[in-house]
């Protein structure tokens, strides 16, 4: 295989953002793999024999808390993302929002999406009643056990 032809399934392989190719035949075997540049090696710096650091404080805003003792008090079922990812209120952009605070939902009513590694993950309403509040705004990140609506059971 010639430089030229080599040169051509390079471009071909970048203009269609393939990372690799491999060619086999009787004759000849090739295999090309388009990536980053590799990373530079890292520099190791002497130690420090110092006093270390304080660890930073971080607190828990106080509306956490009392946002769980007030959907408590009030007998409210707070729905949670399962799981890290980014909160959605419709199926798809432009379409309706699933809920809207004030809606009767029943059990099993999907409430919003949690987008995972590009997996679409339904959250649906545990229980049957009316939505009462919707904590995040639509396209916003989630962590794992973040409260993201609140359900007044019926």
């Amino acid at each position: 295989m010639d430089l030229e032809r080599i040169e051509s399934l390079l471009k071909l392989l970048a203009a269609h953002d393939v990372s690799e190719f491999h060619f086999k035949d009787a004759e000849q075997t090739l295999r090309l793999r388009l990536g980053p540049p590799p990373a530079p090696a890292p520099v190791h710096a002497p130690p420090h024999w110092g006093v270390p650091a304080p660890a930073p404080t971080t607190s828990t805003p106080a509306s956490a808390p009392g946002a769980d003792a007030e959907a408590a008090s009030d007998n409210l079922v707070v729905v949670e993302s399962p799981m890290v990812g980014t909160f959605y209120r419709a199926p798809s952009p432009g379409a309706p929002f699933f809920v809207e605070v004030g809606d009767t939902v029943s059990a099993g009513k999907t409430l919003c999406i949690v987008e995972a590694m590009k997996l679409m993950n339904e959250i649906e309403a545990e229980v049957s009643g009316t939505v009462v509040e919707i904590l995040v705004d639509n396209e916003q990140p989630v962590q794992f056990g973040q409260a993201l609506v609140k359900i007044r059971p019926q």
